[in-house]
């Protein structure tokens, strides 16, 4: 009878190793979740070998308590996977983070140069009106009156 005893527990140390493995590759994050799903599994699985191996009956609540954490954690994890967005589902490469990080600096720059090109803008047309105000001859310059709202048709009752 030991025999079986250790034979089940190799097969349940090479079902946890596997889990650990699929959790650590992914690819999605679905897949990494019932990887654990399954790992938990092993592990009440375990206790239960266990708890038969030395003939223990308390040990019983603990195979409840990690059955129903393992059920409520994938129902839990399915839930939120459903709604998780097509870009998060997987684990991007080295690659892929190197390429949008250049992207993402590539943009930040182009914004850094546009304001700069507005701010640089901005300080010509304040120096062209500066220019403009001054005249040459001394004069003031004539005061500029705001200009005139177009008439609308209808009448005042009407606005």
């Amino acid at each position: 009878m030991t025999v079986v005893y250790l034979i089940c527990a190799g097969l349940l140390c090479l079902a946890a190793v596997l889990a650990v493995v699929r959790a650590e590759r992914g690819p999605s994050m679905l897949n990494r979740a019932v990887s654990l799903d399954v790992f938990a599994t092993v592990v009440v699985g375990g206790i239960a070998l266990e708890a038969a191996w030395s003939r223990r009956l308390d040990t019983l609540p603990i195979l409840v308590a990690m059955s129903m954490v393992g059920f409520i954690s994938s129902t839990v994890i399915a839930r939120f996977a459903s709604v998780e967005p097509e870009s998060e589902r997987r684990i991007r490469t080295l690659e892929e983070v190197a390429a949008e990080d250049a992207r993402r600096r590539a943009e930040e720059e182009a914004a850094d140069e546009a304001k700069r090109h507005a701010a640089s803008l901005e300080a010509a047309s304040s120096i062209a009106g500066a220019l403009a105000v001054v005249d040459p001859t001394g004069a003031e310059p004539a005061a500029v009156e705001p200009a005139a709202e177009p008439e609308r048709p209808g009448s005042e009752e009407d606005r």
